[in-house]
């Protein structure tokens, strides 16, 4: 199988201009740039950004943009989607090395291996993974649809989920399936909330609505709530009548929260004895000063192999079509 490398590496930080809110706003226009950026991003990239949203969000406006150049501010697996939709377009990172531990840890020949020992089951792959592994699938799922599209799957068709073991059982208990099998594969953001951390919160805010990804360990989404994909937890966060919130997910999404609703309070889970462990260091590893530079040189550009960009192409429109 084919491991996809990354093409490219970050300019050195040099030669930032005093207002680089501005110097990057100029080069969007210059460039007919579209910036988009997740949730889990800093705060001042998001206030920079044309498309803030989750992974759904961001494929959907990746499909439909008009704009000659992709500036993504993500992780790698998300500007490889931008390029498998945009194959005309220059799709640029601000840090290459920006990657994801759930993708990583889901390489293609594992995926093979894996697939090898159940040939009856069909692939459904979560969208935090390779475009290698995206062409291995038979859709291609995110936190926000994933229970609706596996619905769309007949009762007795098995099935293969990945990476994810988390929302997997999760979607099992949602959906009531019972014939999935699930890749042992984890994000190391979701995976070090603390459950007793979350409990000592509840105790000192017997107030507040915790709200959880279904990434999180199922000990954690015991507590929880409300469950959902980054876009409902802040809907969620937004229409619930509650003033406090525990948020068991990567923080950046707490930016979006404060914009929509002021007036609450929005507490972080913490991680075992109190860290900020639970912010993504792939996702930081992206700063206004890449930003620029990205935009001023137009480097590092994420390229694909077009045989290996039309076969990743394949489950991900299948999934935008049941979407």
């Amino acid at each position: 199988m084919e491991t996809l490398h990354p093409i490219g590496k970050s300019p050195p930080l040099a030669q930032i201009p005093a207002d680089l809110d501005g110097a990057i706003r100029r080069l969007k226009r210059e460039r007919n740039a579209v910036l988009l950026a997740h949730f889990y991003q800093e705060s001042e990239l998001q206030d920079l950004a044309d498309v803030v949203g989750d992974s759904l969000q961001l494929a959907q406006a990746a499909q439909k943009t008009q704009a000659d150049v992709i500036l993504f501010c993500g992780v790698h697996f998300m500007a490889e989607t931008a390029k498998i939709l945009n194959p005309t377009r220059k799709v640029i990172v601000p840090d290459m090395d920006a990657g994801c531990s759930l993708a990583d840890g889901c390489p293609p020949d594992k995926l093979a291996a894996w697939q090898a020992k159940y040939p009856d089951h069909v692939t459904v792959s979560y969208i935090n993974c390779s475009a290698a592994v995206k062409a291995m699938s038979d859709c291609i799922v995110t936190s926000s649809n994933a229970e609706k599209i596996l619905r769309s799957y007949p009762p007795e068709q098995p099935i293969l989920f990945a990476p994810d073991q988390h929302l997997g059982r999760f979607l099992m208990k949602q959906t009531g399936r019972t014939n999935m099998v699930l890749y042992p594969g984890s994000c190391q953001v979701h995976e070090i909330f603390s459950e007793r951390e979350i409990v000592r919160l509840k105790m000192d805010n017997p107030d507040a609505v915790v709200l959880a990804h279904p990434e999180c360990e199922e000990r954690v989404l015991a507590h929880a709530d409300f469950i959902g994909s980054t876009s409902a937890l802040i809907k969620q966060a937004t229409e619930n009548s509650a003033r406090k919130f525990i948020i068991a997910t990567e923080p950046g999404v707490i930016h979006e929260m404060q914009k929509r609703a002021p007036g609450k309070q929005f507490i972080p889970a913490p991680a075992e004895g109190g860290c900020a462990c639970n912010e993504c260091p792939h996702m930081r590893r992206n700063t206004p000063e890449k930003v620029y530079l990205a935009l001023r040189d137009l480097v590092p550009e994420l390229l694909l192999p077009e045989e290996l960009r039309l076969r990743a192409l394949r489950p991900i429109e299948k999934m935008l079509s049941l979407s």
